[in-house]
């Protein structure tokens, strides 16, 4: 996992213009979860962070996230 995880979540929920609620409901987890991943207070399982990953390529994919900041990870 990489340090920079928390600001990854942020930055990809900001260019998508989501609330951590917004989010949540797009990965089928809590706010209180996005929450503590921008906080840096927990880390997401493996099948959260696939999740993730799978979302922030569709959103490529669909032109909605920027390349460059989401290459990163």
């Amino acid at each position: 996992m990489s340090d920079n995880f928390s600001e990854f979540v942020k930055e990809v929920r900001l260019q998508l213009e989501m609330s951590q609620e917004d989010l949540a409901r797009e990965l089928g987890v809590s706010f209180a979860t996005i929450n503590r991943w921008e906080n840096r207070k927990t880390t997401p399982s493996r099948l959260a962070r696939n999740q993730f990953d799978t979302f922030c390529k569709d959103m490529r994919k669909t032109g909605k996230l920027n390349r460059s900041g989401a290459d990163n990870e």
